[in-house]
């Protein structure tokens, strides 16, 4: 049994990584108490290990500890994407005035960081439904208290308390859905729920069908996918704007990859694509389709309304979550692959707008778009970098943005799905308009007053080179991206 373990643990290291780091910060952080740079470093090191160790696992395909995680392609992918969100937070978090206006509280901070990148590791790995409730709990109470760091603000402890009190009503009724999945199958890893619904022909069972409501409930919430999405835009509005950025970015993630695995691994093989249809009078890929458009058409026709960016960028997190619920509609390798290249491209696009409202906000003391008359003018830099960005969100060319969105509508067209299709660049019409009342204001309006200046430094703007490269070259060159995203689906055997 150690033998065993011990081997376990040789494809368990990423993860390994992040528990020792978790306790290195916090150790450090009682022995270092009034130098709180040393937990700080040790955090921001132990993720840059945890990421290369997961890159490093590229080509494995391997079930650990007896099938309650899996270390393969799809789970690296997720996990990179995850580990380089949580690095570039780090980074971003350095020139953070909430974060930095409670310093000595910084330890604390980074710990919560990383255990909730733990959490998504894990998520983005699991294959039973005990490792996926304690993944999801791991991420979700990290990631409430990240939500209230800023405890002096009122709409930080708000913003908290809404998080816990949906994040407790939706883990309850996945839970439930889950107790009832089990007490169908006999079963807690997604291979062996599957293999059970297709040996006991299951298929008509009406409490099979509510279970993976349920399910899809809880999956729902993750990604802020609508009618689930209401903890969203206040959440986002009242965390720190470096929680706000990862909440967006590496929650999302890790929450796709769990509804993408889970969605393919009980899938039986006598419905094709139509995945999780369980019962032969429902089709399960209408209902996501259906969530699909009104996640788009929401988050878009509410953020038209907002003044305050971060919450506009809130919404428009919504609205980007549909759109990649549209590839998973299709549930081919392309939809997948599409779903895991829109999660790169997104990346960058959207820590890139983030980190610039932080910076203008650190600045101008203000969110608020008002506060953006002028800027293009009086910091060229900015004003250009923030266009870029809005640009490439809406899936304008010759951004990465485009290309995110190219290979959701390729998938979408290659699986007839025209209508959905239609709608989704509808909603990106949608989005131009309010994207581009920034951009008015940054070029068009003239300031108020005598506008604050926004001056970057040299760190600051190589930070910001590490967003806007990459949004540039990956609309011009993104072959090497694609490759990967269809490597990483090609086990999954979907068609």
């Amino acid at each position: 049994m150690v033998e065993s373990v011990l081997q376990n643990l040789t494809y368990f290291v990423p993860e390994t990584a992040l528990v020792v780091t978790f306790c290195a910060v916090l150790l450090a952080d009682v022995i270092f108490k009034g130098r709180p740079r040393i937990p700080w470093t040790i955090g921001l090191l132990g993720l840059i290990v945890a990421g290369v160790t997961a890159f490093q696992q590229t080509g494995l395909n391997r079930p650990v500890f007896d099938l309650m995680i899996v270390v393969d392609p799809f789970a690296v992918f997720f996990k990179v994407i995850v580990a380089a969100t949580a690095i570039l937070i780090y980074l971003m978090s350095l020139w953070s005035d909430e974060v930095k206006a409670s310093a000595r509280r910084m330890g604390e901070y980074a710990a919560l960081l990383v255990s909730a990148t733990l959490g998504m590791f894990l998520m983005a790995g699991a294959t039973n439904l005990l490792m996926i409730v304690l993944a999801l709990e791991l991420t979700g109470l990290s990631s409430y208290v990240l939500s209230g760091y800023t405890k002096e603000a009122s709409d930080s402890s708000e913003a908290s308390l809404k998080y816990i009190l949906f994040g407790a009503v939706s883990t309850g009724i996945m839970l439930y859905g889950i107790s009832l999945l089990y007490g169908l199958t006999g079963a807690t890893d997604l291979i062996g729920i599957r293999l059970a619904l297709e040996g006991q022909a299951m298929t008509h069972t009406p409490m099979l069908l509510i279970s993976s409501i349920m399910i899809l409930a809880g999956f729902g919430y993750k990604i802020s996918a609508v009618p689930f999405h209401f903890w969203t835009p206040d959440v986002y509005e009242g965390a720190p704007i470096t929680v706000t950025a990862f909440l967006s970015v590496a929650s999302k993630a890790a929450g796709f990859a769990l509804m993408i695995r889970f969605l393919v691994s009980t899938a039986t093989p006598s419905l094709g694509v139509d995945v999780m249809a369980v019962v032969q009078t429902f089709e399960w890929p209408k209902l996501i389709a259906i969530m699909s458009v009104l996640t788009m058409t929401l988050g878009n026709i509410v953020a038209i309304w907002q003044n305050n960016l971060k919450r506009l960028l809130a919404y428009s997190s919504i609205a980007h979550a549909g759109t990649m619920l549209m590839a998973v509609t299709v549930f081919s390798q392309n939809g997948v692959a599409a779903v895991l290249i829109y999660f790169v491209v997104y990346l960058f696009m959207n820590l890139g707008a983030f980190y610039l409202v932080m910076l203008v906000a650190g600045a101008t003391g203000s969110e608020d778009i008002d506060s953006y008359k002028g800027l293009g003018h009086r910091a060229p830099l900015v004003g250009v970098s923030l266009v870029i960005f809005l640009i490439s969100l809406t899936g304008l060319p010759p951004t990465a943005g485009f290309i995110g969105k190219l290979y959701v509508f390729s998938a979408l067209l290659d699986a007839q799905w025209i209508w959905l299709a239609i709608v989704g660049a509808l909603n990106s019409v949608i989005s131009l308009y309010y994207y581009v009342r920034v951009i008015r204001n940054m070029y068009l309006r003239d300031p108020d007053s005598a506008p604050a200046p926004v001056v970057l430094t040299g760190a600051q703007t190589v930070l910001l080179m590490v967003f806007l490269v990459p949004t540039l070259v990956l609309g011009v060159y993104f072959a090497p991206l694609v490759d990967w995203a269809h490597a990483s689906v090609a086990l999954f055997g979907i068609r």
